[in-house]
């Protein structure tokens, strides 16, 4: 990918690809806390489809804008991660309310 990115769409792709693993591990994360039965299992599923949307959104336009260059795809790439700050916060909703 290097001869065919500039420098600044490598690293734009790279971010994207970065903050993608990181959403992805959290995904896991959820999957093995909906065992845990004292979670509230409604909020682990928000925060779930949360992190796929806005794994979407975000690393998907970042994708995009480095591959074709258009420019307002990055005006997209907040709403992803707004929606990731709500998978988030629903994990971090779920864990104050926990009961040990």
């Amino acid at each position: 990918m290097k001869e065919k990115l500039s420098q600044y769409s490598l690293d734009i792709f790279q971010t994207g690809a970065r903050l993608q693993i990181y959403h992805s591990l959290a995904l896991l994360m959820v999957a093995f806390l909906l065992i845990i039965e004292e979670l509230p299992q409604s909020l682990m599923v928000v925060a779930g489809y949360a992190f796929i949307t806005g794994i979407v959104i975000f690393s998907g336009s970042l994708y995009a804008l480095s591959m074709t260059g258009i420019k307002w795809l990055g005006a997209i790439t907040p709403i992803g991660g707004v929606v990731l700050i709500v998978g988030w916060s629903c994990m971090a909703i779920a864990g104050w309310n926990l009961k040990l």
